[in-house]
């Protein structure tokens, strides 16, 4: 029986790591975090962005995360927490649970995603 997006963030948010924005804040800024934004492109320049966060777009995500990929990309090869983000949450749920089952380990979401972020103050720059 074919499974609806619903079903499948519901079956990611129980197998990943879910932060609370005030989690996610705590961690913000640290040396050993990487934020990784999933959103588009276009979000980012309507809604804004978390500093020093890696804009990596939802659809190469699996690309950039794989070592054997022509197009991976080193800051996924780094020993960091990995904080994944999309507007709401449900994208990240996804996102995490994928670069989970391709062997990063220390990974999470944000509970809300940007949305929640930013209504939590948390700090947001402009994106041109």
């Amino acid at each position: 029986m074919p499974k609806t997006a619903a079903q499948m963030v519901d079956e990611a948010m129980q197998q990943v790591k879910t932060l609370s924005v005030q989690e996610a804040m705590d961690l913000h800024g640290r040396e050993d975090t990487q934020f990784v934004d999933i959103r588009d492109v276009r979000e980012l320049k309507r809604e804004g962005a978390v500093p020093g966060a890696l804009h990596a777009p939802r659809g190469m995500l699996e690309f950039w995360v794989d070592p054997t990929c022509v197009y991976h990309r080193d800051a996924f090869a780094a020993d960091k927490h990995f904080v994944f983000f999309c507007a709401a949450g449900w994208r990240s749920a996804l996102a995490t649970k994928t670069v989970q089952e391709m062997g990063l380990d220390n990974v999470s979401h944000i509970d809300g995603g940007f949305t929640a972020w930013k209504e939590a103050g948390g700090p947001v720059e402009s994106k041109d």
